[in-house]
């Protein structure tokens, strides 16, 4: 038997969407790069970053934003809290990104998740 899905709500769209705001805040990732990675505008984008706006989770900006709150968490698990090294490892190029920087290999779909699987198997190993 399958299992229904959660019924959305105000408050897991307010606590994605603060979740959101946060990790772009914490990896000063700007309304124009978050609206590329999670499929929104850039004035939805910035009103998101601002709380004037709530994530649909019937969207697939809703599914895109729980990655990119993923990659925050392994990042940050790997690099040991320390926020200036997690901002200079996305911004960095990178070989396993085929030289890529992750901050624009994640602006694509496979690419979150590529980097998320990365940093996954990357995290596993401490």
């Amino acid at each position: 038997m399958l299992k229904r899905a959660p019924r959305p709500t105000a408050d897991r769209a307010k606590v994605l969407s603060q979740a959101l705001s946060q990790v772009a805040g914490r990896l000063e990732i700007g309304p124009t790069e978050i609206g590329q990675i999670v499929g929104v505008s850039q004035p939805t984008a910035s009103r998101l970053l601002h709380g004037s706006y709530n994530l649909k989770e019937t969207g697939k900006e809703w599914e895109l934003s729980t990655h990119l709150v993923r990659l925050y968490r392994s990042l940050f698990s790997l690099v040991g809290g320390d926020e200036a090294l997690a901002r200079g490892w996305l911004r960095s190029a990178n070989d396993a990104f085929f030289g890529q920087r992750p901050i624009d290999v994640i602006k694509r779909i496979d690419g979150l998740l590529n980097v998320c699987d990365y940093l996954d198997t990357h995290r596993a190993r401490v």
